[in-house]
């Protein structure tokens, strides 16, 4: 009978496995990602898990802020609490390696009653656009990078956040990018990430000193678009565990410092057609028109779905021309000013680089959007502008301020709620709407500072 409960192991993934090795699972965490990205869901023992292959969860918490408040909303019988079916998506079994325990995760896939995918589950948002371009014979492939700061515990909220101690004794300072010194400063916290990786059986292709003090980027490699976006899912608690084993905070906050760059999660984008062919480029080698479309579509849409990219009122903070950040949406070739870079590659390996996107962002909402962007852009065959010369930080911003302005220009793409799903952008736009309005509610210490005894 013992044995018998432990027989699902063999649908784990290959190094799930070899990390178990031949251990006995103690507890199986039944997850999904929320609206925020991160993970929700049941922990149980592994008998419990082996006897029902069904988890239940309530509707209700994807009406919920970041802040944990709920928003009503126009939804017949909203707070009925009506359960959705999660099964377990085997392929996705990892690792718990923090965990006192033999713990495996795994990410479920979510239907309603009748057996529908729920539209209001991010993942479920970007399978529904994948669905589009594999009706038209196309695979995208993405990278997403990561980029997060390592800060010191900041356990009052009022403080401002301060880079982590380095090894020296001193508070982390560098922000000096690609320093290999300011990576050994916090040496401790990367080794635990690349463990944690190597027995979650998650892939870094590099890891960089980015600009910021404490700030850190890893680069995946390129893949199927859901399975980045769980590994982007799987990183970003991964990373904070990491951190806090090592007595240090890990922020995936877009402005987490005044005098620090903001953290971004660069998108790259290419799409192939049904023979595994980059249809960004032609047989000799040259740009096609797709290419163009898409480039396009990402310059036409982005705007209207900026509230994917900058989910929350701090990630506009990021968009400033001295923050490394883009404030608009032009396109070049090589050019980290622009809103949408063309990196260097050969042909096969032509893409679009997405460098508006927040590390904020939900990893499967970011790249739902922007492909749904470039999506549109090649079937509604959109030209693009000129590509940039020089710094397009001299060009007019096209970025909005915050995230009401993000939100009101959302409302005016309703081809974007066509593809990303009615119900889904509704709760969404509720969602983001109250969050907003809430911190428009909050009293700044700037306030009391300047104007308290100034106006």
């Amino acid at each position: 009978m013992a044995r018998k409960s432990q027989e699902y192991v063999s649908r784990f993934p290959e190094a799930t496995q070899e990390w178990l090795d031949g251990r006995r699972v103690e507890e199986v965490e039944c997850i999904i990602g929320d609206l925020v990205g991160m993970s929700r869901g049941k922990a149980m023992p592994s008998n419990t898990f082996n006897r029902s292959d069904q988890t239940f969860l309530p509707l209700s918490i994807f009406y919920q802020t970041v802040s944990g408040d709920y928003v009503d909303m126009e939804i017949d019988d909203q707070w009925t609490e009506s359960d959705m079916v999660l099964t377990p998506d085997y392929s996705t079994a990892v690792a718990v390696p923090w965990s006192d325990d033999v713990a495996i995760q795994v990410i479920h896939e979510v239907h309603d009653l009748d057996g529908n995918p729920v539209e209001v589950i991010p993942r479920n948002v970007l399978k529904r656009v994948l669905g589009l371009y594999k009706a038209e014979g196309w695979t995208p492939v993405v990278a997403p990078e990561i980029e997060f700061y390592l800060t010191k515990p900041n356990l009052d909220p009022a403080k401002p956040i301060e880079p982590p101690m380095g090894r020296t004794g001193r508070r982390v300072v560098s922000r000096q990018a690609y320093s290999m010194m300011a990576v050994d400063d916090y040496g401790p916290v990367i080794d635990d990430i690349y463990d944690f990786a190597e027995a979650v059986g998650l892939e870094i292709d590099t890891i960089i000193q980015e600009g910021g003090a404490g700030q850190i980027e890893i680069n995946l490699v390129h893949g199927d678009a859901v399975k980045l976006a769980d590994q982007v899912f799987y990183f970003k608690r991964l990373i904070r565990e990491a951190a806090l084993k090592n007595d240090c905070f890990a922020t995936f906050m877009a402005k987490p410092m005044q005098d620090e760059p903001g953290s971004a999660m660069h998108i790259h984008q290419s799409v192939l057609d049904e023979n595994g062919v980059n249809i960004f480029s032609d047989k000799d080698g040259k740009e096609t028109d797709l290419f163009y479309n898409f480039i396009a579509g990402q310059q036409a849409y982005i705007p209207n779905a900026i509230s994917f990219f900058a989910p929350y009122v701090n990630s506009y903070r990021r968009f400033v021309a001295s923050g490394s950040a883009p404030i608009n949406l032009e396109w070049g070739a090589d050019n980290r000013t622009t809103g949408i870079r063309i990196p260097i590659s050969s042909p096969a390996a032509r893409r679009v680089e997405n460098r508006v996107s927040g590390m904020d962002a939900n990893p499967y909402l970011a790249l739902a959007a922007s492909l749904a962007c470039g999506y549109l852009g090649m079937k509604k065959d959109l030209k693009p502008r000129d590509a940039q010369m020089g710094e397009a930080y001299e060009q007019p911003r096209a970025l909005p301020r915050s995230l009401l302005g993000a939100l009101d220009l959302f409302d005016g793409a309703p081809e974007l709620v066509e593809i990303l799903g009615e119900e889904f952008c509704r709760v969404y736009k509720a969602v983001k709407r109250h969050e907003a309005e809430a911190f428009l509610e909050v009293i700044s210490p700037w306030e009391r500072e300047h104007l308290l005894l100034n106006v």
